[in-house]
């Protein structure tokens, strides 16, 4: 609370994302307003019953239309908070932050939880591993990376999330073409080496610059491969007890540390790589994983992180927070696109099985189990099942779509 009157929370969304993270707000008692997109604004799945206001903007605003409709709501909404539900907002937060001088991140951090190139120099500048990579600004200097590293390469966007837009090349004259296909655009991509491995996302609640929450997660294969070459997606909880763990955990702690996040909740991915076992630093984000991560981590550990999000913004920078008593039990997702509009999964029956995923043209179960071999044996088992009863395939978006 604030001067004896509940916070005002602002909520930037132009993807439909954090439905939990509005309900848990409206029950901490704050004031709750949404700041979306005319496409957005009225889709039937918002809780409206957890948002006193909605306000829409264009898909496409410029940077001063933007500030001056947020300061029209500023003249009668005193906004404490302002939060960015989904990675594409992140800046926007930030610059809506800076402004009107709400505490929080500004956008000099928020770079290095958005901008990849940004968040992979700041690490390399700390020594934490990452790929070799390089900005695209200078021929020259592309050409002296491309004779120093090793292909096959990935061309990735700076500021997009997921596999969006990246491309691979196996030889100097295909990285090349993707780059010649970037255009004027060029510069807000990246040149990386492609490094073969396992892929794991840590998920982690970060309060006073501390972490004070930490999940582990191995892919299957890795989101890469399933959006561009097909197959069926799945995560699962890396053994606690496990090395890997312990190594996850520690890197972890040592890369937030290195980019200056006061308090908030991130989702950020390593990959083991095979030629050398060490774990090397791929990208990180301010906000919830997606793809119902969340979910997975609620299963294993009762900790659902959109509602400790919440609670965070809420404490703010003068108040308290206590990660809740939780659950060390293991958890995994089985996810894949379906060739029905409502596939059915009722022939999955274990006991172990706490969530079925309720998207269309999706199929997909969490499962919980106190073994994490029992999770991985199951979560082998419905991957290679959910190919025959369920698997469609799409293309890999070129971009984002609102």
């Amino acid at each position: 609370m604030t001067e004896s009157r509940p916070l005002t929370i602002l909520c930037v969304a132009t993807y439909e994302k954090g439905a939990e993270f509005l309900r848990e707000c409206k029950r901490q008692g704050c004031t709750v307003l949404l700041l979306t997109t005319e496409t957005l604004q009225h889709l039937p799945s918002w809780p409206r019953e957890a948002i006193d206001e909605i306000f829409a903007i264009p898909a496409v605003i410029g940077r001063d239309d933007l500030l001056k409709g947020v300061s029209h709501v500023a003249r009668t909404h005193r906004i404490d908070r302002i939060v960015a539900l989904d990675d594409f907002d992140v800046e926007t937060a930030a610059l809506l932050r800076e402004h009107l001088r709400v505490p929080g991140m500004g956008e000099t951090t928020a770079r290095y939880f958005r901008d990849k190139l940004a968040m992979r120099m700041r690490a390399r500048d700390h020594e934490v591993l990452v790929p070799p990579f390089t900005g695209l600004f200078n021929d020259e200097a592309v050409n002296a990376y491309l004779d120093r590293v090793e292909g096959p390469w990935l061309v990735k966007p700076r500021s997009q999330a997921a596999a969006i837009g990246i491309r691979k090349a196996s030889t100097r004259d295909e990285a090349w073409q993707h780059i010649h296909d970037l255009g004027d655009l060029r510069s807000f991509s990246l040149l990386e080496q492609f490094v073969p491995g396992d892929i794991y996302h840590v998920d982690a609640i970060v309060w006073d610059r501390q972490v004070v929450f930490t999940a582990a997660h191995r892919y299957g294969s890795p989101p890469w491969t399933v959006a561009h070459q097909g197959g069926v997606f799945t995560t699962s909880t890396v053994d606690r007890r496990s090395e890997d763990a312990q190594v996850l955990d520690a890197l972890n702690r040592r890369l937030l540390d290195t980019l200056g996040l006061v308090r908030g909740v991130t989702h950020t991915e390593f990959i083991r790589a095979q030629a050398d076992g060490r774990f090397y630093f791929l990208e990180t984000a301010s906000r919830v994983g997606g793809a119902f991560i969340v979910d997975v981590i609620a299963a294993a550990t009762g900790v659902n992180l959109w509602h400790e999000w919440a609670r965070l913004e809420v404490a703010g920078e003068h108040g308290h927070y206590d990660v809740p008593s939780h659950r060390e039990d293991y958890a995994g997702l089985v996810l894949s696109l379906a060739k029905q509009e409502h596939p059915d999964t009722t022939a999955y029956d274990d006991a172990e099985i706490v969530q079925r995923i309720d998207l269309a043209h999706h199929a997909g179960l969490i499962v919980r189990a106190d073994d994490p071999a029992r999770v991985h044996m199951l979560l082998d088992a419905y991957a290679s099942r959910f190919l025959e009863d369920f698997y469609a395939s799409a293309p890999a978006p070129d971009s984002a779509t609102h």
